[in-house]
């Protein structure tokens, strides 16, 4: 049987999280460091964003043994103001930078109702919305921006790859309701999903890329060939620009052509740009009364009349709640290709496999 055939594993978050940060611990990161980055990246598996999570392991240590990463960074606040702060992240794992971001953020809204706070010489740090989420704990709105690690998309019309999926999440919190969480590409699919397609042996759906001729591109293993399309035309193609702007150009992180493929360059250091915003409800209002008035229109929208053969109006967010909920209960479902993949990994850094990691 092909390992395509096989069923998937299951696997809970917390052997999955002790398996990554076992790993990381083996390959010379601190062990709390190790620890948050293990958490935060079986998060990513748990709410479904699986082109971010585990997946992404085998790359990152090619990355650290390579020197590309600094396994022991200063990570720390190179210019603020009461409002705002630039963290510089000493090229450490951008799982651990933004984490210190957001940290940030939620405290200088606690005093300024608004924190806006950006960062350079970070690294990929899985899902936009593990950090937009973040404020939420604390009856905040976060919204989340980053340049994305290799450049997928040319500008509107043109060949030349100068721009990434450049992903924007915002996170809203509601009362009785889930809270609102959107997390998108400014491509139609981010890079992370091309990469779970072709290791899974799948093809992509039309829409996703083209060729350098404007010809659909289905074979994720021919990827290198075409690029990915924006949404929504010229438009996605403008948000991305602002997106690299505002979470790149503004923080002195790489842009455009200072963009690292980090897919294929695993020495450079890629200095990675990401942006954060936490909003204090409780600056404009009563927080209760904003968080109930959300779950009106939350209401409102579900509610609201469907197309024919249209179910359910879903919000922003839902689906990856249900996720959550379902693979706390059963586990997470891991493809037996990764499973496989990540045996022979551990296997080669001398830790135990998934099926032996203590729970």
């Amino acid at each position: 049987m092909s390992e395509q055939a096989r069923p998937a594993m299951r696997c809970s978050v917390d052997r999955l999280a002790r398996f990554i940060s076992t790993a990381f611990e083996a390959l010379g990161m601190p062990p709390a460091d190790a620890a948050t980055v293990g958490r935060l990246m079986a998060q990513a598996d748990l709410q479904g964003s699986d082109g971010h999570g585990v997946i992404r392991l085998p790359s990152y240590a090619r990355r650290i043994r390579a020197g590309g990463l600094n396994l022991n960074p200063n990570i720390h606040i190179a210019q603020e103001r009461a409002g705002m702060a630039l963290v510089d992240g000493d090229n450490g794992m951008g799982h651990l930078v933004m984490s210190r971001a957001a940290e940030i953020a939620i405290a200088k809204a606690r005093v300024c109702g608004v924190a806006w706070v950006g960062s350079r010489l970070s690294n990929h740090a899985g899902p936009a919305s593990l950090y937009a989420r973040m404020p939420l704990a604390h009856d905040m709105i976060g919204l989340y921006f980053a340049v994305g690690n290799a450049n997928h998309l040319p500008a509107w019309g043109g060949l030349s790859m100068l721009l990434s999926t450049n992903p924007i999440a915002a996170a809203v919190p509601a009362a009785e309701e889930t809270a609102i969480v959107l997390d998108m590409a400014t491509t139609v699919a981010a890079y992370g999903k091309v990469k779970t397609k072709a290791q899974r042996g799948e093809m992509m759906p039309e829409g996703w890329m083209v060729d350098r001729t404007g010809q659909p591109l289905l074979d994720p293993k021919r990827a290198d060939e075409g690029f990915l399309l924006p949404i929504g035309g010229y438009k996605g193609y403008g948000l991305s620009l602002i997106v690299g702007l505002l979470a790149g150009t503004l923080n002195g992180a790489a842009m455009g052509r200072g963009v690292i493929d980090f897919n294929k360059d695993f020495k450079t250091v890629t200095n990675t740009g990401q942006a954060i915003m936490a909003i204090d409800p409780g600056a404009f209002g009563d927080i209760e009364g904003f968080k109930a008035r959300v779950d009106e229109v939350i209401r409102d929208l579900r509610a609201s009349e469907r197309m024919p053969g249209v179910e359910r109006v879903w919000l922003p967010g839902e689906q990856s709640e249900q996720k959550r909920n379902t693979y706390l209960k059963e586990g997470i479902p891991l493809p037996a290709v990764l499973v496989a993949t990540l045996d022979a990994f551990a296997a080669e850094i001398g830790v135990p496999t998934l099926q032996r990691t203590a729970e």
